[in-house]
């Protein structure tokens, strides 16, 4: 069992802007107090345009685990990761180390000089990136879509 096996893992699939198709788009809704409603929109937008900034260096990844329910991102969960965006501290990365995905919060650690893969879920433990590990951060997460209702 490897030290991966109870963490995130990622189903990855290419992402296109053009194939998504513009969707009616009824303004803001406040979370607040309720107000009048419009009786039509004749705004329209595309998800497609406003997830994928390069369809070359940009995927979705299906969540599958519960490491970082804390940040938000649950078990089956879709991001969408863009490859072409350096990771920078405290950024959500889908990262490749000793041949698995996982999503984690990057951090680096300068006084140890090494990276670490951290957890948004007191239930699992941070990962300790060395020279000894195969790792790469292949991209960072941009957005996370959920579906409430089937």
């Amino acid at each position: 069992m490897t030290n991966l096996d109870q963490e995130i893992r990622l189903q990855m699939f290419s992402a296109n802007a053009e194939a998504l198709v513009d969707v009616p788009f009824g303004g803001s809704l406040r979370a607040g107090f309720p107000s009048p409603a419009q009786d039509y929109t004749s705004e329209a937008i595309n998800l497609g345009k406003i997830l994928v900034r390069d369809n070359e260096t940009t995927f979705y990844a299906r969540v599958e685990g519960n490491s970082m329910c804390e940040a938000g991102i649950c078990d089956g969960d879709l991001v969408v990761i863009d490859k072409s965006i350096e990771a920078s501290e405290g950024d959500i990365v889908a990262a490749f180390i000793d041949g698995e995905f996982t999503l984690k919060r990057f951090h680096v650690d300068t006084n140890e000089g090494c990276a670490w893969l951290m957890p948004a879920n007191a239930d699992f433990k941070p990962i300790k990136v060395t020279e000894e590990n195969n790792f790469m951060v292949w991209g960072v997460m941009t957005f996370c879509i959920r579906r409430f209702h089937e």
